[in-house]
C-alpha cells in the first residue's frame, strides 16, 4: 500500500467530488497504469474519461468513473504532494543557506531538497545533479515545464567545485538535451566573490544565452551569509564598489541580449542596486517579472503596483486619523518608506512609522525581509510606541502558516508588542489598503 497516493481532501465540486472520492482513499492506477508519483498523476488525469483504481479505507478496491472536460483539474489534494518521497540534495555547495543555519530549529529546516518535480509544482530551484538523462526524457516525454534550474557555473571544474560533487560538471549537456526538445527553462547565478564572478560570470551568461529563448530568464543574486560559517568555505560579502561592477557587468549582457533576442534575458536582483546605492530599473526592464522569487524586481514591482493603487483607490468619504507602523529588512527600508510617504502625503490623516530590523537572529548581513524572526521583531519593537497596527510582510511566515522561522507565532507576538499585527500580502494594493487602515 502506497500510502503516499493518499487523498488529504477533495475540492468541493469538483470531478473527484462528485464521483464520490473521499479523504483516506488511495489513487492506485489511472485508467489501468500504475501511478508512481506527481507526475504520472498529472499526465494520465488529463484525459476526459478516467478510470481509477481507488483503495477505500476498509480495504476494498473500487474502480470509479470519472467523466471530466480534457485538462480539468481532478480536484484531488494529496497528503504527499509528491506523492513519493522527497529527493534530498547530493551537493554540499560552498553557499548553501542550510548549512549556515543556527542550530536547535525544527529539522524539517534543515532537510535540503533537490527535487525536480518541486522546480514544476512550487518554483523550486534544482541543480539537475541527482537527474539521469533518462530522468529528463521522463520530463520531456510529459512536455512538463517550466524547470528552475541552479546553474551558478557552466565552467565543468568550477561547478564541481563550488556543488562539491565530482558529477556536476555535465550541466550544458542536461540543458542542451532539454533545449532541444524545447522544455521552458529558468535560471540563476549565486554569485561568490572570486569564484564565479569575473570572467567566469561572463562565460556563465554567455553560454546559457545561447539557449535563449527556450531558457526565458536568468538571475544573478549575491551570496548570502549568515553569522553560523564555522567550518566552513571562506566566504564575504559583496562590497559596494564591487556590486556596482557586477551590475555593469549584467547590464552590458543585457544590452546584447536585447540585440539577439528581444529580451534583458539576465536580471539583477534588487540587492546589487541597494548595496551598490544605485536606483532599481524601470519596471520595463524587468521583462515581466519572471525571477520574483529570486529578489529581482521586488521592490521595483511593489512600488508601482502601489502608485497604481493610489490612482485607484477612493479616499473614504470620513477617515479617522490613524497611526501604524511597518517592519521590514533593512534591505527594503529605503523603498518602503517611499511608498508610506507617498500615502501620507495623499491620506494627510495617515501617519506610518517604518522600523529596519536588524537581523540578529541570523547575522547582520542578512537584510531581506524574508528572514526576520519573530524574537527580532519583539526584542527591537518591544519599547516602541506602533500605533494601531503593526504591519508585516506574508514573506517572514512559513508557506501557510502564522509561524516566523524561528516557531514563534502571529499571536505571540501580538501577545509581546501589545499590538495587532496586520499581514501584507506581496501586491502594493494590499500595501496601501493595510496602511489606510482597511
Amino acid at each position: 500500500m502506497n500510502t503516499s497516493h493518499q487523498i488529504e481532501s477533495v475540492k468541493t465540486g469538483s470531478p473527484a467530488y462528485t464521483a464520490g472520492l473521499k479523504a483516506g482513499d488511495i489513487i492506485l492506477k489511472i485508467n489501468n497504469v500504475i501511478i508512481k508519483d506527481i507526475f504520472d498523476y498529472h499526465y494520465y488525469s488529463q484525459e476526459s474519461a478516467l478510470d481509477l483504481d481507488v483503495l477505500h479505507p476498509n480495504q476494498d478496491v473500487e474502480i470509479i468513473h470519472i467523466d471530466k472536460d480534457e485538462d480539468e483539474d481532478l480536484g484531488i489534494i494529496f497528503v504527499n504532494g509528491l506523492m513519493d518521497d522527497y529527493k534530498s540534495c547530493s551537493n554540499k555547495c560552498v553557499f548553501c543557506f542550510i548549512d549556515q543555519m543556527p542550530p536547535n530549529m525544527r529539522e524539517t529546516l534543515y532537510f535540503k531538497d533537490d527535487d525536480t518535480r518541486l522546480s514544476f509544482l512550487q518554483g523550486n530551484y534544482v541543480t539537475l545533479t541527482n537527474m539521469k538523462m533518462e530522468d529528463l526524457d521522463r520530463i520531456i516525454y510529459y512536455k512538463l515545464g517550466p524547470i528552475n534550474i541552479s546553474v551558478h557555473a557552466t565552467d565543468p571544474t568550477l561547478r564541481c567545485q563550488m556543488l562539491n560533487n565530482r558529477f556536476a560538471g555535465d550541466i550544458l549537456d542536461k540543458i542542451r538535451k532539454l533545449y532541444d526538445a524545447g522544455i521552458p527553462m529558468n535560471a540563476q547565478i549565486v554569485a561568490c566573490p572570486g569564484l564565479n564572478d569575473g570572467k567566469q560570470l561572463d562565460k556563465t551568461i554567455g553560454d546559457l544565452l545561447e539557449f535563449a529563448p527556450v531558457m526565458q530568464s536568468l538571475s544573478v543574486v549575491p551570496v548570502g551569509l549568515t553569522k553560523y560559517r564555522e567550518g566552513l568555505y571562506d566566504l564575504r560579502i559583496y562590497t559596494k564598489e564591487e556590486s556596482a561592477a557586477v551590475i555593469d557587468q549584467i547590464e552590458k549582457w543585457q544590452n546584447i541580449a536585447m540585440e539577439r533576442i528581444g529580451s534583458h534575458f539576465v536580471q539583477a536582483s534588487d540587492e546589487w542596486y541597494i548595496t551598490a546605492g544605485k536606483d532599481l530599473p524601470e519596471a520595463d526592464r524587468y521583462d515581466g517579472f519572471i525571477q520574483l522569487e529570486n529578489g529581482v524586481g521586488m521592490l521595483r514591482l511593489l512600488y508601482e503596483e502601489s502608485l497604481d493603487a493610489l490612482e485607484i483607490i477612493r479616499k473614504p468619504f470620513f477617515m479617522k486619523k490613524h497611526r501604524c507602523t511597518v517592519a521590514c529588512g533593512t534591505l527594503a527600508y529605503k523603498y518602503i518608506r517611499e511608498i508610506c510617504d507617498m500615502v501620507s502625503d495623499k491620506y494627510n490623516k495617515i501617519s506610518c512609522d517604518v522600523v529596519p530590523i536588524k537581523n540578529d537572529f541570523f547575522g547582520e548581513t542578512i537584510t531581506v525581509t524574508g528572514l526576520i524572526t519573530g524574537q527580532d521583531l519583539i526584542a527591537q519593537l518591544k519599547d516602541k510606541d506602533l500605533g494601531g497596527r503593526l504591519l508585516l510582510s506574508c514573506n517572514m511566515l512559513r508557506a501557510g502558516e502564522n509561524v516566523f522561522l524561528d516557531d514563534i507565532t502571529v499571536s505571540q507576538v501580538e501577545d509581546a508588542l501589545h499590538v495587532k499585527v496586520r499581514i501584507v500580502q506581496s501586491d502594493g494594493a494590499d500595501f496601501v489598503h493595510a496602511l489606510m487602515g482597511n
